[in-house]
């Protein structure tokens, strides 16, 4: 992990905040900094036994945070997964949908179709299920704030990882239609596309020897990122500090598509 520059923390007190794809990389990094900006945390995710790990030591540094069992690809548990937060909580005012999977790095036509449609399941229909009932959640509390996770590969693409670039291009689609949508209703959404980061999902890909250095090389800043930098950028994202921002797509990926 690398030491970053002291960076103030946007306010989310009051607001209730729920995470997908908590269960480790940038979501477990971003539930930790949206717990230090004040909000009420629900890390969900299908491995329960990590975010119930983060959640802990969220509530052992004086914040609020529960870990909830959620699959993406099943909507009655999206519906269900909101319908709980409001009970408890009240109100659902912030959403962070980060859930997310990779595939493998083989030509189109060698792609399985399988592997395909678990791939678009879970990055881009994942994405339209939480917005689904999240949405909804929020036009009850009055507004609130959706941040998508797409993906560098959803600006460019990438060879081998066709399916992949889909989903995020799709997700990236969905949520300009979404902020125009909703605009004037007091929801914004908006969406990060990381670069490389040092994730399970990226070193899962790049796991040749060598492969992370080059992808390093290949960035203006010659280096790979730290999940805590994105969750910086979540948290601003979040709250009201980007206030006249929707429909936005902010990269965070070390200059690699400026090149």
């Amino acid at each position: 992990m690398s030491t970053l520059p002291h960076i103030g923390h946007p306010d989310l007190s009051d607001k209730v905040c729920l995470v997908t794809g908590a269960g480790g990389g940038i979501g477990a990094s971003a539930s930790l900094y949206l717990a230090d900006c004040g909000a009420t945390v629900i890390l969900a995710d299908r491995n329960l036994a990590a975010t119930s790990v983060i959640a802990k030591q969220i509530v052992e540094r004086g914040r609020a945070a529960s870990a909830i069992l959620l699959d993406v690809t099943v909507d009655s548990d999206v519906a269900a997964a909101v319908e709980s937060i409001e009970r408890e909580h009240g109100a659902l005012h912030l959403a962070f949908n980060n859930a997310g999977v990779d595939g493998p790095a083989v030509l189109l036509h060698e792609q399985d179709p399988n592997e395909v449609n678990r791939i678009l399941d879970v990055n881009f229909f994942g994405v339209y299920r939480s917005m689904r009932h999240e949405i909804p959640a929020m036009l009850r509390a009055g507004g609130g704030v959706i941040l998508n996770t797409a993906s560098v590969g959803g600006i460019i693409a990438a060879p081998g990882i066709g399916p992949y670039c889909a989903s995020k291009h799709a997700v990236i689609g969905l949520t300009k239609s979404a902020a125009a949508d909703y605009g004037r209703l007091g929801i914004r959404v908006n969406a990060l596309a990381p670069g490389a980061v040092r994730t399970n999902l990226l070193t899962d890909w790049l796991n040749e020897e060598g492969a992370l250095e080059k992808m390093a090389g290949l960035t203006p800043q010659g280096r790979i990122a730290e999940p805590e930098e994105m969750a910086a950028i979540v948290g601003w994202m979040l709250s009201d500090a980007s206030l006249f921002m929707t429909g936005s797509v902010v990269t965070a990926d070390g200059g690699f598509t400026a090149v």
